[in-house]
């Protein structure tokens, strides 16, 4: 993989704000090597925000781990929890997670939640809950569990949860292997929802040309396996084909495009190594029968969020990606080229914020989440 280009502050003032407290305001501007970026705060005071999505009125939903679903006005400020939420399974990486809006949302106001879905014995799993918002933003209405990831484990830890619409108006969730080198191997087995992406219909049925619904015993939702923990994808707007950017284990995090019935390897392929630094199986980069990845990070990013920029107020980043990165406190910038992508710049990585989610606003310029106990959402958009 080439190296990075990153992107400097212009201004010796910048550099004294890079000391500032995660919870100040941002308001910087900065050099890309292609025009200069202003980031600055619009909404903040969350608490470990997750996902969030912009509604046609211009307000945003944002969830947060501990379970409230907030609506954010055109003045920056939070509502209070919306009723009706979901209960969730807080421990560890668990939470409220990924909000998406119904593609017919204009009409139906019907919103989609990931969370972790508290079972028996302290065990869990991801799960998808529909709802209507009340036309007063205030509450969720005739709220109901249209998918529930199976088994439900004792772990809090790797969800996936990314939730993404395809232009059919199908489903792709994203489902994490639950981290555990007892559970991992379920990531090839096609009778568990461990490791795979799913596509539901907007009820929680099954789409008739899903690529496992004929062949027996395997669950009739997955579409693809051998994933390890999706938290970023998003679809490609020039093929209307779902790509993902997954955790890696200690290196190896991995940018894939996701077709029909394919095995991506986890975890008997993957270019990373146990957090102990020992090898993952044999160390395999590569196998057959198992789709490669088409650009990897080692070190890794720890991608989280993700959007083709489609906008016009970076022309020059039309069809690109950007994904944010929680380790690399970073807006990871990917140059798209077909079915290529090569790595091109990295963002804000100096403000050391662990960036949850990306967003492209109506205004055309990019959105971020920061994960953080007092989270902010900072707006990208040209300096004047």
């Amino acid at each position: 993989m080439k190296s990075s280009t990153y992107i400097r502050a212009i201004a010796a003032s910048t550099a004294l704000a890079f000391a500032a407290p995660v919870w100040a305001q941002v308001n910087e501007t900065y050099y890309t090597g292609n025009g200069s970026i202003q980031v600055e705060t619009v909404a903040s005071g969350f608490g470990q925000p997750w996902g969030m999505v912009q509604l046609p009125d211009d307000t945003w939903l944002v969830t947060e781990k501990e379970g409230n679903l907030l609506l954010i006005g055109a003045d920056g400020a939070p509502s209070e929890p919306i009723s009706g939420a979901p209960e969730v399974d807080a421990r560890g990486q668990g939470g409220l997670l990924d909000v998406a809006l119904d593609p017919a949302f204009d009409e139906n106001r019907l919103i989609y939640l990931s969370f972790a879905e508290p079972g028996p014995d302290g065990t869990n799993s991801t799960a998808v809950f529909k709802a209507r918002l009340s036309d007063d933003g205030t509450a969720l209405e005739e709220g109901e569990v249209i998918f529930s990831q199976q088994p439900k484990l004792p772990s809090t830890a790797h969800y996936g949860s990314r939730l993404v619409f395809d232009n059919d108006g199908l489903l792709y969730v994203t489902l994490g292997e639950r981290s555990d080198a007892e559970f991992r191997g379920q990531a090839q087995d096609l009778d568990s929802h461990l490791g795979k992406v799913v596509r539901i219909n907007t009820d929680g049925s099954v789409p008739e040309d899903n690529p496992f619904v004929d062949q027996a015993e395997a669950l009739p939702e997955i579409f693809s396996y051998g994933n390890r923990n999706v938290q970023a994808a998003a679809l490609n707007p020039e093929t209307g084909v779902l790509w993902e950017i997954e955790h890696g284990p200690r290196g190896g995090d991995e940018l894939n495009i996701i077709e029909a019935g394919n095995n991506y390897g986890w975890p008997l392929v993957t270019e990373g190594v146990e957090y102990s630094g020992d090898p993952i199986n044999e160390g395999e980069a590569t196998m057959e029968g198992v789709t490669d990845a088409i650009l990897t990070w080692t070190p890794v990013i720890a991608p989280s969020g993700m959007i083709f920029y489609q906008g016009d107020a970076f022309p020059d980043w039309q069809g690109d990606i950007f994904v944010g990165g929680l380790a690399s406190t970073a807006l990871v910038h990917v140059a798209v080229d077909g079915d290529t992508a090569t790595e091109e710049a990295r963002y804000l990585e100096d403000l050391g914020l662990r960036i949850r989610d990306v967003a492209e606003g109506s205004d055309g310029s990019i959105y971020v989440l920061t994960d953080e106990a007092n989270g902010q959402i900072l707006r990208i958009s040209p300096a004047d």
